[in-house]
């Protein structure tokens, strides 16, 4: 089912972008509200990651922990990657039924998929083009700070837990700089959105 990718670094203003979008009519995919929703009581998923990760995970109402979760997953790569593939499979499963509803309702409409692992997943082939959103590194770090209250090294490693966004950029199709105002953020994607509109139209859904 044809879609786009929308991907960028960790506090990059990936998600300022994908609401922009969806003000002009995209129906938005988010990949971390679906990684929660399988992080969820009563989930195999749910199940599977309290089993490899045991239940200090947990907190007083036997929820998953998100903070906690985060913290064991980005001081070990091994770790992360034992999450990362109980978890993908599972939203990628969920994307494809949300894909095929939005298009049961509107063949032509664009459907964006708000992903930061793309490229680290190796599923950059399942999208028809991919966005990368883009700041400064000092901007980055700041916000990241500012939005979690992660200390400076806390927030460096998740910074060096994905690709560099540079690499990001250089591999994606479109680049949204995020670096300025909103205002000039917004001229950004109000410009690529009738693009984005052609190819979904074009593209055999």
């Amino acid at each position: 089912m044809a879609s786009f990718g929308l991907t960028g670094g960790i506090a990059s203003g990936k998600s300022t972008v994908a609401a922009m979008f969806a003000a002009l009519g995209a129906r938005i995919i988010d990949a971390d509200k679906l990684g929660h929703e399988q992080l969820r009581p009563g989930t195999g998923t749910f199940d599977e990651v309290v089993s490899c990760f045991g239940e200090g995970i947990l907190n007083p109402a036997g929820e998953i922990d998100r903070r906690r979760l985060g913290e064991i997953v980005f001081a070990d790569a091994g770790k992360r990657a034992l999450l990362n593939a109980i978890i993908h499979p599972a939203i990628m499963v969920r994307r494809q039924e949300l894909i095929q509803s939005y298009k049961a309702d509107d063949p032509g409409s664009v459907v964006i998929s708000d992903a930061a692992l793309i490229y680290e997943a190796h599923i950059e082939a399942w999208f028809v083009k991919i966005i990368a959103t883009w700041c400064r590194p000092e901007q980055q770090r700041a916000r990241l700070m500012a939005k979690t209250g992660l200390s400076l090294a806390a927030a460096e490693r998740r910074i060096h837990a994905q690709m560099p966004p540079d690499e990001k950029c250089r591999r994606a199709d479109y680049v949204i700089d995020c670096s300025g105002t909103l205002a000039e953020t917004r001229l950004q994607v109000e410009a690529l959105y009738p693009e984005l509109e052609r190819l979904a139209g074009a593209s055999p859904s």
